[in-house]
Parts: structure tokens; sequence; C-alpha cells
């Protein structure tokens, strides 16, 4: 059977019946994928010889693991991007080639960020506010030299899931996910509470899920449905790397762009906790950190189900307007934007109302009052703008499904670059502590500004020319 008989339902399926099959397997996926370091930080702080310094030792590493993530998804997504939109317009030999390509990056690029994580471990650690005080520091060490080993596996398991998408079977994707999750899951209790393996239980833990994930991942590329990997689909070729790269740019520049603007946060937490009245003290000066890493990692859950919604319709998309079915990718644009907004509502209400049950997931019972209080406060600040938070992300991931890369990214640098980390750094000097908090929702009010134009012209694009030509 041609990989165009395969894939040809993308085109005559329901729509909605087509967001459920591949949006939701990507949704769990990436929110298994989440909680590879959700769930080491929730073990972490109910830990009562870890806590707030285990806490925020997480915090300070979990943007280095972004970077890995970020490479992961530009070869991965863009790849799955690239292979959809070949394989309605009935391109076999571009498809095959962009899968071979991306392992054989993969690899590359995950070697190579592994040496430079061991070779430049402590300035690393610093940059990203490791030194706030000497526990804090020690612990990171320790988490990040055993989560540094797991690289390869983690950025070829989180690269593969899409392209294993792409060949239309979202389900593998999400249980090979979910089973190194699972690993995770079960040993971490084990190593941090039987063994106490402290920083080190919980980032081994990781790593042998993350292995595993890897592991069915390179099973599935043996018996892939769509195309037929042949030797010369892993020799490298420089126009299919360059398409599918640039398809990927903005995955990696939203993944990366949140790095950087963690690195400014962590950053600013540092110099401005320390001249707080009650973070200055020592014994307290790790809170503010623990704090923001935790408020970050529930944003990270609304981002993986706003993302895995968007992400999982890439295939449709790109199939449709490879198609020339312009009509059917504009409907499915509705239908997102539309979801996306109530799962943004949800994330507001939770944020707003139920902030101490949040934070008491985290171990607040063996912390002090301050804990608990700064915790409430930054849920409720830092989140109130999350509904256009998921709005923009829904939208630029959009525009990337389309091919639109250039647009897609300069839309994602203006965010976590321009907004994000600038904010970061500005509001800070005029409200101390306080001004972090307030640096996310004005970011993303003020990209949705750019966002609501952006979705009026993409909604007149897809309605031109009836739906019979591709979208350039």
């Amino acid at each position: 059977m041609s990989e165009g008989n395969v894939n040809s339902f993308l085109e005559k399926e329901k729509i909605g019946s087509l967001m459920r099959k591949y949006a939701l397997p990507c949704i769990i996926s990436l929110l298994v994928a989440a909680l590879y370091n959700i769930v080491d930080q929730i073990f972490i702080a109910n830990a009562d010889y870890l806590g707030s310094y285990g806490n925020a030792a997480n915090t300070v590493v979990f943007p280095l693991t972004v970077v890995a993530l970020a490479i992961a998804v530009m070869i991965g997504d863009g790849c799955c991007a690239f292979v959809s939109i070949s394989l309605g317009a009935r391109n076999e030999e571009n498809a095959h080639r962009s899968i071979g390509n991306s392992v054989v990056l993969c690899i590359g690029a995950s070697i190579l960020v592994t040496a430079l994580y061991f070779l430049f471990q402590e300035p690393i650690l610093t940059m990203f506010g490791g030194r706030v005080n000497e526990e804090t520091f020690a612990l990171s060490k320790e988490y990040f030299t055993y989560i540094t080993v797991g690289i390869p596996f983690y950025m070829f398991g989180q690269a593969m899931n899409p392209v294993i998408r792409s060949d239309g079977s979202p389900k593998f994707a999400m249980l090979s996910t979910l089973a190194g999750a699972v690993v995770n899951i079960v040993l971490d209790p084990i190593f941090i509470f039987g063994l106490k393996w402290g920083m080190m239980g919980a980032a081994v833990a990781t790593v042998l899920g993350q292995i595993l994930t890897a592991g069915l991942a390179v099973w599935y590329l043996f018996h892939i449905k769509t195309v037929k990997l042949q030797k010369d689909s892993f020799s490298l070729h420089g126009k299919v790397i360059s398409r599918f790269l640039s398809l990927g740019i903005c995955s990696f520049l939203s993944q990366i762009s949140l790095v950087a603007a963690m690195a400014a946060i962590n950053n600013m937490i540092q110099k401005y906790g320390a001249m707080d009245v009650v973070f200055g003290q020592a014994e307290f000066a790790q809170i503010p950190m623990a704090v923001v890493g935790i408020v970050m990692k529930f944003f990270q859950i609304v981002i993986s189900i706003v993302v895995g919604m968007a992400a999982g319709c890439i295939p449709i998309v790109g199939y449709n307007i490879g198609a020339g079915r312009k009509d059917r990718a504009g409907k499915l644009f509705k239908y997102l934007l539309l979801a996306e907004g109530c799962v943004g509502l949800a994330a507001l209400l939770i944020v707003e109302f139920m902030p101490r049950q949040l934070i008491a997931i985290f171990g607040a019972a063996n912390e002090s009052v301050y804990y608990t209080d700064f915790a409430v406060k930054a849920f409720r600040v830092y989140l109130c703008m999350i509904i256009f938070a998921c709005i923009n992300k829904a939208t630029f991931i959009y525009l990337q499904s389309l091919g639109k890369a250039l647009l897609s990214t300069l839309l994602s640098m203006v965010r976590e670059v321009l907004f994000g980390v600038g904010f970061a750094l500005l509001l800070p000097a005029f409200f101390g502590l306080d001004g972090v908090l307030y640096s996310m929702p004005i970011a993303d009010g003020a990209t949705f500004i750019i966002s609501a134009a952006v979705i009026v012209y993409t909604h007149r694009l897809l309605k031109e020319t009836g739906g019979t030509e591709h979208v350039k």
C-alpha cells in the first residue's frame, strides 16, 4: 500500500474525530514527558532531608534539560511537519530522507550537548542561579551530573516521538513515553525514600525511564509504515535538512527562549531575593527559586496540553495543505483556538482559587509560612494571563504546521526573548522580587495583541481560493 493511501483518511475523516485521534495521544505524550521532572520535584520536596533546597536545585537544573529538549523538538517537530507535507504531496523520497537525517542529527547533537554539560558543569549551574546558597549548589551538581548521563536517550526519545506520530502511530508515540514515565514514577520513591539516594536517586530513576523510551523508538524505526528507510536515508542531504529544520525552528525557539527567560528569572530572584527582608536571610534564600520553579511546573503541565493539542494537529494540517484542502485546515484552526481557550480558562480558575492545594503537593507542610505565602502570591500573579498564553502558543504552532516558519519564528522570538526576557530583567528594577512575578502576565498580554492580528490574517488566508491551492 502506498504512503498516500495509508494517510489519505487525513483528507476525508471528520476534523473533530481527527483532532481527538491525533491530539489526545500527543497531549498525553507531552504530559508524560513533563512528568519526568515534575515527579522528581514532588518526591524531592516531600523528602525531609532535601525539602526546599532540593526543590531549588531541581529548578536550577530544569532549564538545562529544556535546552536538550529544544534541540530534540526542533529536529522532531520539523521532521514531522515536513514528512506530513511530503506525504500529502505524494513525495516519498523527501519523507524517508528527512526521517533518516533526523536520526543522524539527533544522535550527533545529543553527544555534543552531553560533552558540553560535563565540561562546563559549574559555570553552567552558576549561570542559572545555582549559587543562591551552598546547599542548593551542592544538590544541583549532584542532580545535574546524573541527568547529563541520560541526555542522549532523552533527546532521541523526544525527537522520534513526533516522527512516529507523522507515520500515523500517535498511540505508539504516547505509549513509548508513558512506559518511560511509569518507570520513573515507580523508581523515584524507592531510590529517594527507600535507599536514601537523594538527588542522585531522582536523576537515576529519570534516566532509566528515558532509556526505555529511546529503546522503543529504535524498535519503531525498524517497523515504520508509510515509507521504507534505506541506507541512503541516513546520508545527510543539505536541502532536506534545511527544509525540516526551518519548520522546526519555532519549536526550538519556543523552548530555548524559555531557557533564556528562566535564566533571567533565576538570576533576578537570586539578586532581588537577597535584598528582601525575609528571603535575604540565608535559611530562606532558596524559597523564591523553589517556589517559582513549582509554579513553572504547573505552567508546564498546562502548556503540555496546549502544545500537545496543537502539535498533534500538525500531520492533519500538513497533509491537507499538501493536498490543497485549505478549507479543512481553516476549520481545524477554529476548533483548535476554541479548545485552547477552554484549557486556559480551566487553568486560570485552578491557580486563582486553589493555590494552597497546589503548593501542598510540593511539600508545603514541611516548610515555613513564608514558603506558602509566597507560593500563593506567585500562582495568582504569575499565571493570571494564562488564557492568553495558551492561545498565543497554539497560534505559533499552527503557523508552523502551515509551513510559515518565518512568521511563526518571529512571533515566538517576540514573546520569549523581547517580552519574556526583557520584562523579567526590567520590572524587578522597579518592583523588586514582585517584578519577577509581573513579568509573565505582562509578556503574555502584550503578545496576545499581536496574536489576535495574526489569527485574523491566518483565517483570511485559509478562506482564499476556495480551498483549492496550497499555502505558500
